[in-house]
């Protein structure tokens, strides 16, 4: 039974929701790293979240778990010495994963390096280079546009090195064991809708459902895409026999309608109860 008068009113639940995204909207996350962590910690203010850490190169079924990349600082400094592009004003400028650089070279070196998306001249695209070494800068085609000839100074202060994985995960107890597994994937930058949102929905919701009386018991996961949830497959193998359903939120946050993928069978329990619901 639901007890509704624990379930939140949608809208209070939604300046929830919208708040801790504005909290989260800066930080620097990526596939590993410290911005990673720090907006896991942020969320485990709401709902208990234990960080689950694997270190670097640790074999994880097919996978070999990546080295942990942070950044200090990565800008370009055009001909002026004024810097044209700059991680600390957007953290998608920078491509993710990039090696450290400290160079000076022309606009026509420099632009084999760059990268736009000529979908929207304004935007900043979001890219990544997890498993082969590069390094790169995102811009909108008009600040690529905007560039003068001549040389340019770009600085990569980042580190990729032995560290680890790292995940956030939440069991709340209910009165069976059997779990409904609620995941979602933390590892994007300022990306409010992709996916800040299911990130903040999750966590809003773990904060509820924790003062609830729950008949199936809920766990939440969040992390990393791809590695985040086969490092937590491989440590709990032996117990993925308590899990009966699954949900990952992803993109909830567009003005469309509720999307729903259903599951390989089509009519799994959650695949009807999901259908009822909306």
């Amino acid at each position: 039974m639901i007890d509704w008068e624990r379930v939140p009113d949608a809208r209070a639940a939604g300046v929830e929701i919208h708040d801790l995204m504005r909290e989260l909207w800066p930080l620097p996350r990526s596939l590993t790293g410290d911005g990673l962590r720090q907006s896991l910690r942020l969320v485990s203010e709401l709902v208990p979240l234990e960080l689950v850490e694997t270190p670097s190169g640790t074999r994880v079924f097919d996978w070999s778990l990546p080295r942990e990349w942070n950044v200090r600082e990565a800008w370009i400094a055009g001909p002026d010495g004024e810097r044209v592009v700059d991680f600390r004003d957007s953290n998608l400028h920078l491509l993710h994963y990039s090696v450290p650089v400290r160079t000076r070279l022309p606009l026509a070196e420099l632009k084999r390096h760059l990268i736009t998306d000529d979908r929207g001249r304004e935007r900043i695209p979001y890219r990544t280079s997890y498993y082969h070494e590069a390094w790169g800068f995102c811009l909108s085609q008009e600040q690529l546009e905007r560039l003068p000839e001549g040389e340019y100074e770009v600085c990569i202060d980042a580190t990729l090195a032995d560290g680890h994985v790292t995940y956030g995960e939440a069991l709340l107890q209910g009165e069976t064991d059997d779990e409904v597994l609620l995941s979602t994937y933390a590892c994007h930058p300022s990306l409010a809708n992709d996916n800040l949102s299911g990130v903040a929905l999750v966590a809003v919701l773990g904060k509820y459902l924790a003062n609830m009386s729950l008949r199936h018991s809920f766990r939440l996961l969040l992390g990393p895409g791809t590695i985040g949830p086969l490092t937590w497959l491989w440590r709990n193998e032996q117990r993925l026999h308590r899990v009966k359903h699954g949900l990952v939120a992803s993109c909830v946050g567009d003005p469309g309608p509720p999307t729903y993928k259903r599951s390989r069978r089509g009519d799994a329990d959650v695949d009807r109860a999901v259908a009822g619901a909306l």
